[in-house]
């Protein structure tokens, strides 16, 4: 039986923890759109390895997806994958991590996944005709969605990569005291 390190044990264990608070947060009374699915991948893509940045997001909607309901199999595979997307971002923050960087991050997660889902739902769903003002009424629509979807990545891109580098300051200071007061 593998043997697992204690930062690996860490990482499960904080994965666990966005898994609740991604599938709780979507279960709560919320402004539509205001979850922090898509920082959790942000977050994913930048702390993780690639099949725990994936799992990520995934398992968050598929647990709160349980309990609000499954919806269109087409509407489902785009909000799915658009924050698989959201993962592909943080794993080039990883290499770029500033914090304009990760606002920009947060920012381009919001729009992507405006862009990605409202054209599907354009395009599957009888609510819009199939036109060019088809399309721009559906988008057009969309955009209160889009100002929560914006909001929300944000506030949780600062929460969540703030409190996280603030922990491994916290933890790096303690560590260095120790260190030079032994010495």
């Amino acid at each position: 039986m593998k043997k697992f390190s204690k930062e690996e044990k860490l990482n499960f264990i904080i994965a666990l923890i966005f898994i609740a608070i991604g599938a709780s947060l979507r279960l709560v009374t919320h402004a539509p759109n205001f979850t922090p699915i898509a920082t959790i991948a942000l977050f994913g893509g930048v702390y993780f390895s690639r099949r725990v940045a994936i799992i990520l997001p995934v398992l968050a909607m598929i647990f709160s997806d349980l309990f609000i309901g499954f919806y269109d199999p087409r509407l489902m595979i785009a909000v799915y994958g658009s924050f698989i997307l959201c993962v592909g971002i943080g794993f080039w923050l990883k290499r770029n991590k500033k914090w304009y960087t990760i606002a920009g991050g947060a920012i381009a997660s919001s729009v992507s996944f405006f862009i990605i889902t409202n054209f599907v739902v354009w395009a599957f769903s009888s609510w819009y005709p199939k036109s060019f003002f088809g399309i721009i009424q559906c988008y057009t629509m969309a955009l209160p969605f889009l100002r929560n979807t914006l909001a929300g990545d944000v506030f949780y891109a600062a929460v969540f990569f703030g409190a996280y580098e603030l922990a491994r300051a916290l933890v790096r200071n303690k560590v260095g005291v120790k260190k030079t007061a032994g010495a």
